[in-house]
């Protein structure tokens, strides 16, 4: 299974609720019965999922800013090893990429 981000997979479902909207408003004129219970449910079903959308990219948001508070304040009390850590890492990359 392809690894998908999380920018992209908000980036495609923004554009389905947009592709979405755009049918709802094409097909307002229209008054069918049926095609209007559906237009109800679509509508409510794009409100929510953008409702979703906007919680879910807030709690992200609030996860990363935590995790860049946490490594913050790890790197300001312990500054040696965390150099040390990034100078090994560096050395792995260096190897790794000198592989090629």
């Amino acid at each position: 299974m392809k690894n998908v981000s999380s920018k992209q997979l908000t980036a495609d479902l923004n554009a389905v609720i947009d592709d979405a909207e755009a049918l709802l408003k094409a097909t307002a004129g229209d008054a069918g019965g049926k095609l209007a219970g559906v237009r109800d449910r679509l509508e409510e079903s794009v409100k929510a999922t953008r409702a979703r959308l906007v919680d879910m990219e807030e709690a992200v948001l609030a996860q990363t800013k935590a995790a860049a508070k946490a490594t913050d304040e790890y790197v300001h009390e312990n500054p040696w090893p965390s150099i040390g850590i990034a100078a090994a890492a560096g050395v792995v990359l260096g190897v790794l990429i000198g592989r090629r």
